[in-house]
């Protein structure tokens, strides 16, 4: 068992009344606590929007022949789950640690989450490490699987074996910020997120247009973004004086401490109690939404990979405000069970909820309204990819309510440790409709990509339907940390 120092509380870090919050939180209303920590991460999500839309926006331009502009487009469609791939057992950790750092900090444990940090950095290390091993391993096989031509397959395996060693840094840098936003501050994430993309978007423009590098300098590119950021976010994190001003400014005291990067087998279990379920939902949800990739390959429809990707980047502008909504609700909810504060925490997930749905609905308008002039910003003159994609952003206008309660609800009971009960959930309803459903549909009925997306939006409404029930039933937030 570990000493457990005793933490000297201050009006910086967290109030004398008992189960209340302190730092910048301290005598807000909820939704105000909801705003604060939701402003920071929507910025730093709408920027990595934005290099997600100008990596596809600088793909679609690297040649002017169409004969390859559509294979280019269908091979970073299928990079971005690539990239996905490579998130999961760092989000794994990324969520361990937020929920232990948000609980210790919520029942003032500084010694508990400066732990949780340091060991979070090793673990998101190796898991980066192992992420990438497989990758260079298997990925031939996965781009066999899912069926690509012989063009998409030779320009996915270019950019997926360089984008592969972005992996090892990407799972420090996921450490660092869940940490941060565990412990309330979102703000720092946001500035570490700010360098990673400028020097991404650059480096990509530079090596695909100066270097004529293609796809391989789209990737490049990435890797030498998420290298500078490690840089500032370990400087940012260890560093005593950047550390006293966050306390400062924001009630923030967590700091790197080279001692608790050696091994500590208690926190880390406790960090694994709740990333290990995570993971497995996640890479289930990969594993299932990689199926529904080759269903729509199996469509045998030209282009039908590529409209789906440039659909799927067009989405995500949507679910920008939900996912910041959802940090919110993943650290209060933390926080406040941490205070010992159960019908608070509970309150400012709704809070956070009913905002998500408000800003996500709008958003949702727009792809109802001009979905055609959102689609050409990426495929240009690709009219068989306008044609393809724009039903599928109107289809996405309709689903954004349930979308918006999906995200939140589900960030909210990983923040508060209930990730199994997530996992099981989530995977009730994608199994019957992504794998059952998108097999039905491609192979019995023979429907078109329209018909895939149309189960796919049947999935979130049933999704929001089940964890609506969850959330008001208060199981949730019986999970142990």
């Amino acid at each position: 068992m570990r000493d457990k120092q005793p933490v000297v509380s201050t009006d910086e870090s967290v109030t004398e009344a008992s189960g209340e919050l302190g730092g910048r939180l301290k005598g807000l209303s909820l939704r105000r606590q909801v705003i604060v920590l939701a402003i920071w991460p929507l910025l730093e999500f709408a920027m990595g929007s934005a290099v997600s839309f100008t990596d596809m926006a600088i793909a679609g331009g690297v040649t002017a022949t169409p004969d390859l502009n559509t294979p280019i487009l269908d091979a970073m469609s299928f990079g971005s789950y690539i990239a996905w791939l490579l998130f999961i057992l760092q989000g794994a950790v990324a969520t361990g640690t937020n929920a232990l750092v948000s609980r210790a900090i919520g029942g003032r444990d500084e010694l508990l989450a400066k732990q949780a940090l340091g060991q979070s950095i090793v673990m998101g290390f190796f898991a980066g490490c192992f992420s990438c091993a497989c990758l260079l391993i298997f990925g031939k096989a996965l781009i066999s699987f899912v069926g690509l031509s012989v063009e998409a397959s030779k320009f996915a395996w270019e950019y997926i074996a360089i984008l592969s060693l972005s992996s090892p840094l990407t799972g420090v840098m996921v450490a660092v910020n869940a940490t941060l936003r565990g412990s309330g501050d979102t703000r720092t994430p946001f500035g570490i997120t700010c360098v990673v993309n400028v020097v991404n978007i650059a480096f990509s423009l530079a090596l695909v247009n100066w270097f004529d590098m293609g796809v391989a300098g789209i990737a490049l590119g990435t890797v030498i973004g998420w290298g500078c950021g490690v840089v500032l976010a370990l400087w940012k994190i260890s560093s005593k004086r950047q550390s006293a001003k966050r306390e400062e400014k924001r009630g923030v005291a967590v700091r790197l401490e080279w001692p608790n990067l050696r091994p500590n087998r208690e926190v880390s279990m406790r960090v694994l109690r709740v990333g290990v379920p995570s993971a497995m939902e996640i890479l289930g949800m990969w594993a299932i939404n990689f199926m529904g990739l080759r269903f729509i390959e199996q469509l045998n429809v030209d282009g039908a990979l590529g409209a789906h990707g440039v659909a799927i980047r067009i989405e995500s502008f949507s679910y920008l405000p939900g996912f910041a909504l959802g940090v919110a609700a993943q650290t209060l909810a933390g926080q406040y069970l941490g205070a010992n504060n159960p019908e608070k925490s509970a309150k400012a997930v709704r809070e956070a909820w009913k905002i998500g749905v408000v800003f996500m609905t709008s958003v949702g308008i727009l792809f109802l309204v001009v979905p055609q002039l959102l689609v050409s910003t990426i495929s240009r003159d690709n009219e068989l990819i306008l044609s393809l994609a724009s039903p599928l952003i109107q289809l996405c206008g309709l689903t954004q309510p349930f979308f918006a309660t999906c995200i939140v609800l589900k960030m909210s009971m990983r923040g508060a440790g209930a990730s199994r009960l997530v996992m099981q959930t989530s995977y009730l309803s994608m199994v019957f409709y992504r794998l059952l459903g998108l097999y039905m549909v491609v192979h019995v009925f023979h429907g078109t990509l329209l018909h895939v997306w149309m189960v796919i939006a049947l999935d979130l409404v049933t999704q929001a339907i089940l964890f609506s029930r969850l959330h008001f039933s208060g199981k949730w937030m019986q999970a142990k940390v």
